[in-house]
């Protein structure tokens, strides 16, 4: 068997939420400084029925600045993200009511150091549903020797 464990590094960006009308967490910077590919695990509940709104994740990422922070977030174009065709850096969308529990994963291919996750709302989400947000950093630079 290989060793994975060894691979990868995960970011809870975003813990499990719910998000309803007037009710988003803040935006998530993430600093991918060590790893050459990201993955964005998006994981939802079931939408209700009465939630007719819209629900969006949107990416943007920035260089570094010199000073290790980040510079200015431009949004995310369709070449550097992989499962996902981004309008205005939104790369996942719960739009309609009634849609299933699922997991959902972007991949973050750009070469920026710094990424931020932006979770949105509008029009009618009076129950709300709980979304959790993972990033997955791969391909370190400082792995362990197996």
């Amino acid at each position: 068997m290989k060793d994975l464990y060894s691979h990868i590094s995960i970011k809870q960006a975003i813990a499990p939420i719910l998000v309803l009308d007037a009710t988003v967490p803040a935006a998530v910077d993430v600093d991918l400084a060590g790893c050459n590919s990201a993955v964005i695990e998006i994981s939802n509940a079931e939408k209700p029925v009465g939630d007719t709104g819209t629900i969006t994740l949107a990416i943007t990422h920035a260089d570094d600045t010199g000073a290790g922070v980040a510079g200015s977030y431009t949004n995310v174009a369709a070449a550097d993200i992989l499962g996902a065709t981004p309008a205005s850096g939104v790369v996942f969308t719960l739009a309609t009511a009634l849609q299933l529990a699922a997991v959902t994963k972007v991949g973050y291919v750009g070469g920026k150091r710094f990424i931020k996750l932006t979770l949105a709302e509008a029009n009618a989400n009076s129950t709300g549903t709980i979304i959790g947000i993972n990033v997955i950093k791969s391909h370190l630079l400082d792995v362990p020797a197996i």
